[in-house]
């Protein structure tokens, strides 16, 4: 699932859009499409690296006591995991909104479509616009997100500190 989702990311949006468009038609069920596959590769990644790094002498204590894979899975390594996840969940959501303007270049409307009327029409005050509301609206959801994420940190952890830092 990993190598797929890899390979996926792999592809230039505007080239998966212009593929998609050929299969799906031009409109929102495209654009939908291409930010659903990109924003699940972030969190894929993302909840494999959590998982498999939670410290092994962790894993090797709850198996010594007993713990099902199910147990294991659900009740030790996830929710060690769930601060790398939650990172995963902001990148996608900043990621999902920066795509969701390019979207509007095949027809799927939203804040792109002033950047691109601003482009077409040259007006840069459009286009100025579009892409500052487009910037604001990630800012203030990776913030809103980065609180979030310091919270969920602090309970697994009991710190906020990432990376030793």
């Amino acid at each position: 699932m990993l190598g797929i989702a890899n390979f996926l990311y792999t592809i230039p949006s505007i080239a998966l859009f212009g593929f998609l468009v050929a299969i799906s038609g031009i409109g929102n069920k495209s654009a939908l499409i291409a930010l659903t596959v990109y924003g699940v590769l972030p969190i894929i990644r993302n909840t494999y690296v959590g998982i498999s790094e939670v410290d092994s002498q962790i894993i090797e204590s709850a198996v010594a006591m007993g713990s099902t894979n199910s147990q294991l899975l659900f009740k030790i390594q996830f929710p060690l995991a769930l601060p790398v996840i939650i990172a995963g969940f902001r990148t996608m959501v900043v990621m999902t909104i920066a795509l969701g303007g390019i979207a509007s270049f095949i027809g799927a409307g939203g804040l792109g479509v002033a950047i691109w009327r601003g482009i077409t029409t040259n007006f840069p005050e459009m286009t100025a616009a579009g892409s500052i509301l487009v910037a604001a609206l990630a800012v203030v959801s990776d913030f809103s997100l980065g609180i979030l994420e310091k919270k969920i940190r602090k309970r697994v952890f009991g710190t906020v500190k990432i990376g030793g830092v």
